[in-house]
C-alpha cells in the first residue's frame, strides 16, 4: 500500500506538470521484466486527471461477485448447458495501468495479480490465425475451414460431457455439414458464421440462445457473413481448427510467436477444458477455449496485458520485429456490415462511436467480460487496462482519461 501511495505521489511532485521539461520520447519498448516509468508531468500530462482517471475506474468496480463461479453463474447460469467445464478462481479488486508512449505513467490496485481475462482471449487466438496467415500455414482467410481441418479424434471418450449424445462420436467432424463447410476463416473471424454443431459437450444453440429455444434450435441458417452472432461454441470451434493447423497447443504457439517477443512474464495462463482434450499426432493436447464462459481461457495480469495493446497500438511491431503484419492489424480493425463496432474478434471498434462516445473514432477495446477491457487509442499513443469495471462505466473512465491530454 505504502509503495502504491508513493507511486501515485509521485505524480504531484514538482507542482503544475507543464511547468517541468518534458522527456523526449521515441518508440520506447519495455524490457521483459521491467518497465520504465516516467511522471505525467515529464510527458507533459495532466496529473489530476490521471488520478480523477483511477478514482473512477476503482469507483466503478463491477458489482459482479468476485468468486469465479458465482460470477459465472450470475452471467450464464440461465442458459442451456450452462455448467463450467474449465478452471476459475477467484477474481481481485479494480486494477489497472496507463500507457503513454510505450512508457508506465501509473498503475492501481494489484496489475500484477494473475487474473481471468474472459473474452479478450479471443484477440490472441485471432492473432495467432493471423500469424499463421502472414507464415502461409493458412493460404488466405477467404478459404473454406473445411480444407484444413478433415476431423479431430477426441482424447478422452469416457469424460462426463453432460449426456450430450453428439459429443460421444469416435471421431469430430467440426466442419462436415452442409453448411459448415461454406465456412471461411474470415467469417469465424468476424462471428458471422453461425456454425452449427456440439462442441466439448456445449451446442451452439445453448451459448446465449435468443427466444424460443426449439425454434431457435429449428431455425434455417444464416448465410455466411450475413448476420453477426456472438457465440463461444463457434470461438472454440475457431480455436480447434487452429490448434489442427499450427499442430501443437496454443498456449505454446502464442509463447514462442507472440509473447516472448514482448517481454510478456511466465505467469500468463492459457487453458481450456476437462472435455476438451483431443489426440494430435500421437499426443493428447487440449484445444484451449476462446473465454471464461464456462470456464478457462486466459489468465494473465495487467502488465501483461498492456504489452498486448501496445503491440496492436504499434501495428504488430514490437522493436524491430513484426510480430503480427499490419496487413493483419489493418484486417482486424475493419468492419463489416453485419456490426459495425466489430473487426476481427475480439477487436471491438469504435467506429460509429457507439461503444465509445467521448473517444476518437480511431480508437478499439479488447474486451472481456467482467468487465476487462485493453483501451487502445492511436491519436493520443496511448494504452489503458482498466479490470474489473461496470460495462456501462467504460467511456465514462475513457472520458476521464482523455481530461489528461486537454491543455
Amino acid at each position: 500500500m505504502k509503495k502504491h501511495l508513493a507511486f501515485i505521489t509521485l505524480f504531484f511532485i514538482g507542482g503544475s506538470a507543464y511547468s517541468q521539461q518534458k522527456i523526449k520520447t521515441s518508440s520506447y519498448y519495455p524490457l521483459a521484466g521491467s518497465w520504465q516509468t516516467q511522471t505525467p508531468a515529464q510527458l507533459g500530462l495532466n496529473a489530476t486527471a490521471i488520478q480523477q482517471t483511477i478514482s473512477f475506474a476503482q469507483a466503478h468496480e463491477s458489482k459482479s461477485p468476485r468468486n469465479g463461479e458465482l460470477s459465472q453463474h450470475q452471467s450464464f447460469g440461465k442458459e442451456p448447458f450452462s455448467e463450467p467445464v474449465g478452471p476459475l478462481t477467484e477474481r481481485g479488486g479494480s486494477s489497472g495501468v496507463i500507457i503513454y508512449k510505450g512508457y508506465l505513467v501509473a498503475q492501481w490496485g494489484q496489475p500484477n495479480r494473475v487474473d481471468i481475462v474472459n473474452s479478450v482471449t479471443k484477440s490472441f487466438l485471432s492473432s495467432l490465425i493471423g500469424i499463421a496467415v502472414d507464415r502461409g500455414l493458412i493460404h488466405s482467410t477467404m478459404d473454406t475451414v473445411a480444407n484444413y481441418v478433415p476431423f479431430v479424434e477426441p482424447y478422452n471418450l469416457n469424460i462426463n460431457t453432460g449426456g450430450y449424445e453428439a459429443s460421444k462420436a469416435s471421431l469430430i467432424y467440426p466442419f462436415a455439414s452442409e453448411h459448415n463447410r461454406k465456412l471461411t476463416w474470415e467469417v469465424m473471424l468476424r462471428q458471422t458464421s453461425d456454425w452449427e454443431g456440439t462442441l466439448w459437450g456445449k451446442p451452439d444453440w445453448a451459448d446465449r440462445p435468443q427466444g424460443d429455444i426449439e425454434q431457435y434450435q429449428q431455425r434455417k441458417r444464416n448465410e455466411p457473413g450475413a448476420v453477426y452472432k456472438y457465440n463461444d461454441v463457434r470461438v472454440n470451434a475457431l480455436a480447434l481448427a487452429a490448434t489442427s493447423v499450427w499442430r501443437k497447443p496454443l498456449p505454446q504457439v502464442l509463447k514462442e510467436n507472440l509473447m516472448d517477443h514482448i517481454g510478456a512474464s511466465t505467469t500468463w495462463r492459457w487453458t481450456g477444458y476437462r472435455t476438451s482434450w483431443i489426440v494430435l499426432d500421437g499426443q493428447p493436447v487440449q484445444s484451449v477455449s476462446g473465454g471464461g464462459h464456462w470456464g478457462g481461457g486466459m489468465f494473465m495480469n495487467s502488465f501483461d496485458m498492456a504489452r498486448f495493446g501496445l503491440l496492436t497500438l504499434r501495428k504488430g511491431k514490437w522493436n524491430n520485429r513484426q510480430i503480427i503484419s499490419e496487413q493483419w492489424v489493418k484486417q482486424a480493425l475493419t468492419p463489416t456490415t453485419a456490426n459495425t463496432g466489430y473487426g476481427y474478434m475480439n477487436w471491438f471498434l469504435n467506429t460509429d462511436k457507439k461503444l465509445l462516445p467521448s473517444a476518437p473514432a480511431s480508437t478499439w477495446v479488447h474486451i472481456g467480460n467482467g468487465t476487462n477491457m485493453i483501451y487502445c487509442d492511436p491519436e493520443h499513443d496511448v494504452v489503458m487496462v482498466v479490470r474489473w469495471i461496470e460495462n456501462k462505466d467504460m467511456d465514462g473512465v475513457v472520458k476521464n482519461l482523455l481530461e489528461t491530454f486537454k491543455r
